[in-house]
């Protein structure tokens, strides 16, 4: 226990701008086929240096059934920071997932989620999507896959902005890569592409990249980089927004 908590305290994060606002459901599922329960948590610390000091502590968590016909995913992601002395949390996502299969290379996939971000300055998001997901190759060592997807999103800004509530309905598009070249490395890219159905300049897109290198069992290093663009955030927010981040994942 005191060598995991020595290298918590080693591992930082050195971030620039803020905090993507799509969460990365591929890299939290399991490579399994086998019928069982699964999941993993992971921690993260950072230090980040612009106008202000930030202390920042993350924490996400998962838990998933698999028994090959059907999947159901859980995710609960929470950030902590503490800026210039002052602390709250500042970020949340709590995300529910179905897939069913309806052929060897198909799935259909549902979907809700939750979140708020306040660097972001939305007080709340809610997102609720169906769609199918197509596997495009068969090696389980070399996963690609295509999901395209119809969302109803629901959405209140800040107070930095009065009466700001969006109602739309949003396509959403990912393609995955899970890359598992040997037993202690694991490569995984996402990239999303969200734009608005009756407006297509109005889109977001997404890309995270995440890089896991096994310590020892249950225990692995993760670094991953993420970058997010958003045409028409909430009034102040840069469209760009990008982080890299280091830390820990313990997988059970």
């Amino acid at each position: 226990m005191n060598r995991i908590f020595r290298l918590c305290i080693i591992l930082f994060l050195i971030s620039y701008s803020s905090f993507g606002q799509v969460i990365n459901v591929e890299s939290m599922r399991k490579k399994t086929d086998s019928a069982k329960w699964s999941g993993s948590a992971s921690l993260d610390l950072g230090l980040i240096k612009n106008t202000n000091s930030i202390f920042r502590i993350s924490s996400k968590a998962h838990v998933q059934y698999n028994n090959k016909k059907v999947l159901w995913l859980f995710i609960n992601d929470l950030n902590f920071q503490k800026i210039e002395g002052s602390a709250f949390v500042n970020k949340g996502i709590q995300h529910l997932r179905f897939n069913r299969s309806v052929t060897p290379k198909i799935k259909l996939e549902a979907f809700a989620q939750a979140q708020y971000d306040a660097i972001s300055e939305i007080n709340f998001r809610g997102l609720l999507g169906l769609g199918p997901r197509f596997k495009l190759s068969t090696n389980d060592n070399y996963r690609f896959y295509l999901g395209t997807l119809v969302m109803y999103e629901y959405e209140k800004a800040s107070e930095i902005v009065e009466d700001r509530i969006q109602k739309n309905i949003r396509g959403s598009a990912y393609l995955s890569l899970s890359l598992y070249p040997t037993e202690n490395i694991t490569l995984i890219s996402t990239s999303y592409y969200q734009p608005k159905l009756k407006a297509f300049k109005d889109y977001r897109f997404s890309n995270e990249t995440s890089l896991l290198l096994k310590i020892f069992k249950g225990l692995a290093f993760k670094s991953t980089f993420s970058y997010n663009y958003d045409a028409f955030p909430v009034m102040s927010i840069p469209k760009t927004q990008y982080e890299l981040t280091n830390g820990l994942l313990y997988d059970f």
